[in-house]
């Protein structure tokens, strides 16, 4: 079946764009040599872990789950960060992930000695204190009083006997001129102790692979801690392997009016778009305007109880009827993997539109999956 013919609500990931982005990828691994990771906490479709581990190096976590996932479905390198772990997990993170980094030392002093007996790496996580986001403190590990990272006062430069390397996230959605001033922060505050390493991690927030992002800036970062450091660079973008490669396809169930048009669509922001209500932004819709673009415009929320379920204001060139489908783009990442049930509120299904531009529905959900998180 074709796109049109899927029941909705669903999140459509295109095969053939996500190998888009994985090539351009690919060219910076083999014109730099760098280490490219999946951050699976932006998109974990494992279904499709065996196209991307065809061109990247494997997977980052955040957690055990993940780090399961990472190990079980792509079977290469698998690296984890949380800013503290669990007793009970850590053996079983131990066993899968190859690469452990810490977010302090007191977390290296506690589990340490488990990852220098199974031979696995160890990673500290930096915090540069060199702020690049605007607007969005919520999503900025630089912001005053956030959890994330060593800052340099506290770096305690005589307990690094076993630690290998250095991690640092700092970017969201952002080019390679921040991940560039990010850099020289790090040289100014951390420098002193890079020679010492063997690897670096410039985390992820990269938008590698959004159209005008600066390529050759970012290999100058990379090649510039390869060769006066004599690092192994990696880096672990999530958004930048799906990006703009993935739809969320709705349908319209109602129409009413309050100071404006509205239309009642079978998806949610709250539930299956929250980025929408927390970064906060208006996601791109198929054939439609700006509000006041178009002849009629049209305030889209969804379903639920909560009165801010609000998608945001758009026009079209007609008026929106029952039964009428609407295709929301890049809804790839931090979709699937933040979505709930609030409501009661069905997930949408997952398919994967193939080359040919047939759809195959990958899994469906149903009350059961609501039913069983409960009780």
């Amino acid at each position: 079946m074709n796109i049109t013919e899927i029941a909705t609500p669903a999140y459509v990931v295109d095969e053939t764009l996500i190998e888009r982005n994985l090539r351009i990828l690919k060219q910076v691994i083999e014109d730099t040599g760098c280490h490219i990771l999946l951050a699976q906490k932006a998109f974990s479709m494992f279904s499709l872990y065996p196209l991307i581990g065809r061109y990247l190096h494997g997977t980052t976590a955040s957690g055990l789950y993940e780090a399961k996932l990472g190990h079980d479905e792509m079977g290469k390198e698998n690296h984890i960060f949380s800013p503290a772990y669990k007793d009970s997990e850590f053996p079983e993170i131990v066993e899968l992930c190859d690469h452990i980094v810490f977010n302090s030392f007191s977390q290296l002093a506690r589990f340490g000695e488990q990852v220098i007996a199974a031979g696995k790496s160890i990673g500290l996580r930096i915090n540069p204190e060199h702020s690049t986001q605007v607007g969005h403190e919520i999503y900025d590990p630089c912001a005053k009083g956030c959890r994330f990272g060593i800052t340099a006062a506290q770096f305690e430069r005589e307990a690094l006997t076993h630690v290998s390397g250095l991690h640092f996230h700092t970017l969201c959605e952002q080019d390679s001129d921040d991940l560039w001033t990010t850099i020289l922060a790090v040289e100014q505050r951390f420098g002193d102790v890079l020679h010492d390493m063997e690897w670096l991690n410039f985390g992820g927030g990269h938008h590698i692979t959004k159209p005008g992002y600066n390529l050759p800036l970012l290999k100058k970062c990379i090649t510039y801690m390869q060769q006066k450091y004599e690092l192994r660079i990696y880096l672990e973008p999530g958004e930048a392997i799906a990006y703009d490669a993935g739809y969320l396809v709705t349908t319209v169930l109602d129409t009413t009016y309050n100071d404006g048009d509205i239309a009642i669509l079978d998806t949610s922001a709250s539930c299956h778009m929250p980025d929408v209500l927390e970064m906060p932004y208006r996601p791109p819709l198929q054939q439609s305007g700006e509000a006041g673009e178009k002849p009629f415009t049209y305030r889209l929320g969804g379903p639920t109880c909560l009165a801010g379920d609000v998608i945001g204001d758009y026009s079209f060139d007609a008026p929106l009827k029952p039964g009428d489908r609407l295709v929301f783009e890049d809804m790839a990442i931090y979709s699937m993997v933040k979505n709930n049930t609030f409501n009661g509120m069905a997930l949408p299904d997952i398919v994967i539109q193939r080359a040919d531009g047939q759809c195959h529905v990958q899994q469906c959900f149903s009350y059961a999956d609501f039913k069983g998180r409960l009780s």
